[in-house]
């Protein structure tokens, strides 16, 4: 499909999603949005990308959501009942949720690239994502508390899991700026790159790596680690027996054992 905030591009089993508003700092308007689920959903269902890189085009990763959106909420719930405006309101958080949920649900890997300012929803996002890495330089701020709302799309359910309560509750009270060297100590992002340029090359080479795995065994570790984190320990070891009954006996096996035995590098089927 064609996207008027996005550009979507593929290489070497690696679907690469660019933020591009860049004379907007990649403001996240309400097409962006929809974008980010439509693009997330086309990942999962192309066959021949394996693994995604999500970055921003120009300075910034994002600025986080457009505030114009937010300024023309009122006009979109009006209603005569009160009651019924509100339940507008409520389901359009929730498809916005949703929007940032198919990052989490796509069943290929999804790992930010993050440089400049990542602010906001864009803290939203990043926390949806299965990695996170970052640039010399980069600066996160939980920022809803600065704009007088409880953020809602995701932050503060997934952020703690990250890291911790007490640092997410910090972050989440305060709306204080961090940046990279921090981001990395509390375990924000996996590693620090010299520059944006130096970042995106880093990530993509991770990617990569992962797109030359067996593309079934890497879509059940994510859906094991994913499962994991929101249930215990016994339902986990439960769920990866009932996958592995069911997934294990693959071409993918049978490859990975040919090509041991040949000194090669496997040659998976999308």
């Amino acid at each position: 499909m064609e996207y008027s905030t996005l550009i979507v591009e593929v290489a070497d089993g690696v679907a690469t999603i660019t933020l591009n508003r860049p004379d907007r700092a990649n403001a996240m308007e309400e097409a962006m949005w929809h974008e980010l689920r439509a693009a997330m959903r086309w990942a999962d269902a192309t066959a021949q990308v394996r693994c995604v890189v999500l970055r921003g085009a120009g300075r910034h990763f994002t600025s986080g959501i457009d505030l114009a959106m937010l300024a023309g909420l009122e006009g979109r719930i009006r209603d005569e009942d009160a009651a019924r405006a509100r339940e507008k309101l409520r389901l359009l958080v929730l498809d916005l949720q949703d929007c940032l949920t198919s990052v989490e649900r796509n069943r290929k890997p999804v790992l930010a690239a993050v440089h400049g300012a990542c602010i906001g929803g864009g803290v939203d996002l990043i926390t949806a994502c299965d990695v996170r890495y970052c640039a010399a330089g980069a600066r996160f701020c939980v920022r809803e508390i600065d704009v007088g709302m409880t953020a809602d799309v995701g932050t503060l359910q997934r952020l703690p899991r990250l890291v911790g309560e007490g640092m997410a509750r910090e972050l989440a009270y305060t709306g204080r700026s961090f940046e990279a060297p921090e981001a990395l100590a509390m375990r924000l992002v996996n590693r620090i790159f010299e520059s944006p340029e130096a970042l995106f090359a880093g990530v993509h080479e991770i990617a990569r790596t992962i797109a030359a795995k067996s593309p079934l065994a890497i879509r059940g570790t994510k859906e094991m680690i994913t499962y994991a984190r929101d249930h215990s320990v016994a339902d986990g070891l439960n769920y990866v027996a009932t996958w592995n009954a069911a997934m294990l006996q693959s071409r993918d096996l049978a490859e990975a054992g040919r090509a041991a035995a040949e000194k090669r590098a496997p040659d998976y089927s999308d």
